[in-house]
């Protein structure tokens, strides 16, 4: 399950509006090295992408994990480029559909509503696989029941 449009659009305000608080920079660092099939909306999903790509710092192929430019003037240009030429985040946009970026969503969006993001980001998918794993432990414990000269 992806989010929806509307926990989207939120999560794409916070990550653009909140990258000078250091409380949600490491936040914010977590949502942009998830993967973007968890954005549900096509155009939010390009959005996300534009941002991830665009603001992760220059690193070697050997390096670390990915690291963000996140705060100071860097982030503040990316965003803007997305606000002011929208075209460079995917084509076909135009500034209506980039308008939220870098508007905060308000103080209702706080640390226990970006754990229920995150919930929605991964929550379908997990659900799924438990019974699999179920099924696949009950046939090894049968065999080994059945032969005990292997035991």
């Amino acid at each position: 399950m992806a989010l929806d449009a509307e926990l989207g659009k939120i999560m794409l305000q916070l990550i653009t509006s909140r990258y000078e608080d250091r409380h949600w920079r490491k936040k914010i660092e977590k949502t942009l090295s998830l993967p973007q099939s968890g954005v549900g909306d096509e155009r939010q999903q390009q959005v996300f992408l534009y941002l991830k790509l665009n603001l992760k710092a220059y690193k070697s192929r050997r390096a670390d994990p990915d690291d963000w430019i996140l705060g100071g003037y860097a982030t503040k240009e990316v965003i803007d480029r997305a606000k002011f030429q929208p075209h460079l985040v995917g084509q076909g946009f135009t500034a209506d559909d980039v308008a939220f970026l870098g508007v905060d969503p308000g103080p209702d969006i706080d640390e226990a509503w970006w754990e229920e993001m995150l919930v929605a980001w991964f929550g379908a998918p997990e659900e799924e696989e438990a019974p699999e794993s179920a099924e696949e432990d009950a046939p090894s414990e049968t065999a080994a029941e059945s032969n005990p000269a292997r035991t």
